[in-house]
């Protein structure tokens, strides 16, 4: 029977992701496995829109907010698993770029055996862009992949 030991949970903070990390919470509780909870932020960020550009330092404010609000989000999801299974043992982390290939490069640096990810992300285009991701990591991860339906 398969018992992963280390399970890694990307998210969007989206319901479905927090669906997703309730299973993979489940998951570790019964095999005493180790979460690594990731979020990516996406370098395909847009620094101009038709006639407008932000300046340099406007865009590096602006990626430090949202790292800085994605960690405190991170800590807050963390936080409501180990307040629920105080044996769970729960890292997170913050990464910048493309979000599936982050994911990927998560799997291998940290010897992940199963990534439990949501069907679908955010709604409108993050949706559709979330996946675009979930396709991506079924297909070249190289670990079993938990596909939680929304």
């Amino acid at each position: 029977m398969f018992a992963p030991k280390k399970i890694l949970v990307p998210t969007d903070f989206s319901v479905y992701a927090d669906n997703a990390l309730k299973q993979a919470a489940d998951i570790a509780k019964q095999n005493k496995a180790k979460i690594y909870l990731l979020h990516v932020i996406d370098d395909g960020f847009q620094q101009c829109a038709v006639d407008y550009c932000l300046n340099e330092g406007d865009v590096q404010k602006i990626l430090k907010d949202s790292i800085k609000n994605a960690k405190e989000k991170l800590q807050q999801e963390a936080k409501k698993v180990t307040d629920n299974n105080s044996s769970i043992e729960i890292v997170y982390d913050t990464r910048r770029g493309i979000p599936y290939e982050e994911i990927l490069k998560e799997q291998e640096e940290k010897g992940v055996d199963l990534i439990v990810i949501a069907s679908h992300g955010k709604t409108g285009i993050l949706k559709n862009l979330m996946g675009g991701v979930v396709d991506k990591v079924m297909k070249r991860a190289k670990c079993q992949v938990l596909l939680v339906r929304s």
